[in-house]
């Protein structure tokens, strides 16, 4: 029996892609990329905006497509789109099989069997399966898959090159931004047990991974509901302890509780990148208010003028939202200043979204999707401006690279990545005259041409 995966939205939906595909193989269903060779296509969807849960429902549609031709017998949704609108799916979608909530999306080997079964599961929360699923399932997990250890890591399936991985701390989250649906979707932020942290970091060392990508909704808030502290630091001084890995990196990070410990971190911990992704979404007060962020002007000006003294190289990237609800002439004026005097090294900008069940989704004052979009465009060229004349001024630096592959227009021509560009959302770095590398592969190149986004390197070593 084969099983395909489609997996959208964020490398945090993509860490729970991967926790489900390694639940799948313990039940003895081979994992298949083809979906046309596909007996059960499983679509982990997304619903942070109004597009991503377009493109959810585009792609549960043709998935359906193909157990509509007979190639495939059943169609699973989990994820965000599933979490939120299950009801709704439930009723309008009669191709899909099972529904599984954000929460329990570590049952889908039970789900699957139920499925195989003939029943029609709907899986929102503990303790709401048939009851005949205590009468066994088609498929068993292997007996080798069950660990009395409270900690031991959750399988999984690495989708990538195995020398990157990202490494999920904690779910839901606290912070109730006035335009984000996420609270309401995965829930409360409850972070993930220090000790099961560092077993799955472990554990995805000794498979060769070489980057963690540490991420949650907010890294900076970890262990404070568990704890009654925070422990992003001291995670990622134990983190810097494991053999084998050469980078970390940390997503998410919020202003308002990035503490001078964990600038401290960054400064000195040899394996922790100096790159900081710092979301600040806006730089006018009051919108900050109405956007119910916690962090002031004043305090994130200070913080970063103390990440640029403290750590001289550091990469910092931030988004911005443009068109939010009330945002003003002046108020697009004041952000455009802020990113001109700023001069981010890494920048993405967002027209705002309407999410249903949001404060921000009720405010007086919504921008018209022209000017969003004007304003987006205008703020893009400030930005790539910017970027362009910091990659030029690292002509002639030397950086070590991770390998990605090469570029479709030349064998020779290696895509890359340093300590300045995370995976997906940042520019690239193209190494020339760069023959016989393979992904995963550390080399030592020059930079010779700055641009916009990307560079181009010589390698050196």
């Amino acid at each position: 029996m084969k099983l395909g995966l489609v997996s959208l939205g964020c490398p945090k939906n993509l860490v729970d892609s991967e926790v489900m595909l390694g639940v799948i193989e313990q039940y003895g269903i081979e994992i298949t990329p083809d979906p046309g060779q596909a007996d059960i296509l499983l679509v982990n969807t997304c619903a942070f905006i109004e597009s991503a849960k377009q493109e959810s429902i585009d792609n549960i549609l043709a998935m359906a497509e193909y157990k509509k031709a007979g190639s495939c017998r059943h169609l699973v949704v989990t994820g965000c789109l599933a979490q939120r609108y299950a009801e709704e799916v439930f009723q309008e979608m009669p191709e899909v099989d099972a529904l599984v909530g954000t929460n329990v999306f570590k049952d889908i080997g039970q789900v699957i069997g139920l499925v195989l079964e003939g029943h029609r599961v709907l899986h929102m929360k503990d303790g709401d399966l048939p009851e005949a699923a205590e009468h066994g399932d088609p498929v068993q997990p292997a007996a080798a898959a069950v660990s009395a250890d409270p900690f031991a890591p959750d399988p999984r399936k690495l989708t990538g090159e195995p020398y990157s991985a990202y490494l999920k701390i904690a779910e839901g989250c606290n912070n109730r931004c006035s335009y984000c649906a996420i609270p309401l979707i995965r829930g409360p932020y409850v972070s993930k047990p220090y000790e099961q942290v560092l077993a799955e970091a472990r554990d995805l060392a000794s498979r060769g991974v070489k980057e963690l990508i540490v991420v949650a909704q907010d890294t900076t808030v970890y262990g404070a509901d568990l704890y009654g502290k925070l422990r992003l630091a001291e995670l990622l001084k134990a983190l810097n302890d494991i053999d084998g890995i050469r980078w970390i990196r940390v997503m998410y990070l919020y202003p308002n509780t990035f503490t001078d410990e964990l600038i401290e971190a960054f400064a000195t911990l040899p394996k922790l990148c100096h790159y900081v992704d710092l979301p600040l979404q806006h730089a006018s007060q009051r919108l900050l208010h109405a956007m119910n962020r916690h962090d002031s002007m004043a305090h994130t000006k200070e913080l970063l003028a103390k990440l640029r003294r403290r750590i001289p190289d550091i990469v910092i990237r931030t988004t911005f939202i443009v068109g939010f609800p009330g945002e003003t002439d002046e108020d697009f004026e004041e952000l455009k200043r802020f990113v001109e005097e700023e001069r981010f090294e890494n920048a993405g900008v967002f027209p705002y979204s309407r999410e249903e069940g949001t404060q921000a989704a009720e405010m007086p004052g919504q921008v018209p999707d022209d000017v969003k979009e004007e304003r987006y465009n205008e703020l893009m060229a400030i930005q790539a401006g910017i970027s362009e004349e910091l990659h030029k001024a690292e002509e002639g630096k030397e950086l070590d690279v991770v390998v990605e592959g090469y570029n479709e227009d030349g064998e020779n021509l290696a895509e890359a990545r340093s300590y300045r560009e995370a995976p997906d959302i940042d520019g690239m770095i193209y190494v020339e005259n760069a023959p016989g590398l393979k992904p995963g592969d550390f080399i030592r190149v020059r930079v010779d041409q700055g641009f916009d986004y990307d560079v181009v390197a010589l390698r050196v070593d």
